[in-house]
């Protein structure tokens, strides 16, 4: 912070490390002409002289009071600056860089749910961005009342608000409420613009707002993982699909899941081939079998060769054309 010796102030500098301080007002009675001020990267120094702004320095540096501040200042160019008069002034150290905060709802939100009187409980998680926007308000609605101000105080300012927030745009999104993920980016964008205008009129800019994620209650959860899994089980190719290409990825090693449904998939496919070329080869001989002309018993079966025995009483036909028992042609 200050230092001081006796009851001048010698160095006029925020040595503040922690960035979630906004700003921070260095005060004092008495300000000696021999006092210098130290503005770091990421501060500008405001000076105050009855609550009204005299001057604003942004450039970091080591600056002179009595030789390169007081000539700037708006008020103050002709003030006597002795030593048994000193300035008494005030200096605003403002936090000039963008902070990111985390967020998340105090209590469940409730959303409107068939079945359920009290509405599906639901939570939300994120991140928003703030920094100080414009040093006129900001002095008039804040510095003037108090010391300092750190993001802990805009993120209490912004909780308080954030449900009624949610609802509504929740609400404008219009999706079942087991998707809301899909509209997290416009929810966001609304309830950033909407904070923004409010905390405008402290001084303090909201540049983003973000929904990381929503939660359910462990029930629900649990549901809608049941579910998921039973869609997945239920497309059986899908599945068998998915299991092959993360065995492929893992480089088939074995003792996962994946693995052994790649081994009986190779199986199944090598059974249906043996199965193809059996039922191939029956096919084949019944065509043989069945394709050759049929004829009733004792008549010739059109092929030009005489049978060895009479087909009609069994006599040999020892090359003959007719059976010489029973004169039954043979070809």
């Amino acid at each position: 912070m200050g230092f001081f010796s006796k009851q001048f102030a010698s160095v006029i500098e925020w040595n503040e490390s922690n960035e979630n301080i906004l700003f921070w007002k260095f005060q004092s009675d008495e300000i000696k002409k021999d006092s210098r001020l130290i503005v770091r990267p990421g501060q500008d120094a405001i000076f105050l002289y009855n609550g009204a702004v005299e001057g604003i320095f942004e450039k970091e540096g080591n600056y002179e009071i009595e030789s390169q501040i007081i000539p700037f200042l708006t008020t103050l160019k002709s003030f006597k600056f002795g030593f048994s008069t000193p300035l008494r002034a005030e200096v605003l150290f403002v936090n000039t860089k963008e902070v990111l905060v985390k967020w998340g709802t105090k209590n469940a939100i409730n959303l409107q749910a068939p079945g359920l009187p009290g509405g599906m409980p639901i939570r939300a998680f994120g991140t928003f961005s703030c920094k100080i926007g414009d040093y006129n308000v900001l002095i008039e609605k804040l510095a003037g009342i108090k010391q300092t101000y750190s993001v802990d105080d805009v993120k209490e300012r912004i909780v308080t608000d954030l449900n009624p927030l949610l609802m509504r745009w929740i609400g404008k999104a219009g999706r079942d409420m087991f998707n809301l993920q899909m509209d997290a980016a416009d929810i966001g964008d609304g309830i950033c613009k909407e904070l923004n205008d409010e905390l405008n009129g402290l001084g303090i800019a909201i540049t983003n707002f973000t929904i990381e994620s929503f939660s359910y209650p462990e029930e629900i959860a649990k549901m809608q993982e049941k579910a998921a899994a039973q869609a997945m089980v239920g497309d059986v190719n899908k599945y068998q699909q998915l299991a092959m290409a993360d065995a492929m990825g893992k480089g088939g090693s074995g003792g996962t899941m994946a693995t052994d449904m790649v081994g009986l998939q190779m199986g199944m496919a090598m059974g249906q081939q043996m199965v193809n070329q059996m039922q191939m080869g029956m096919n084949q001989q019944m065509g043989g079998m069945y394709g050759q002309q049929q004829t009733p018993m004792g008549q010739n079966s059109g092929t030009g060769t005489a049978p060895k025995f009479c087909p009609n009483c069994g006599t040999p036909a020892n090359g003959a054309n007719f059976c010489s028992n029973c004169g039954n042609k043979l070809v």
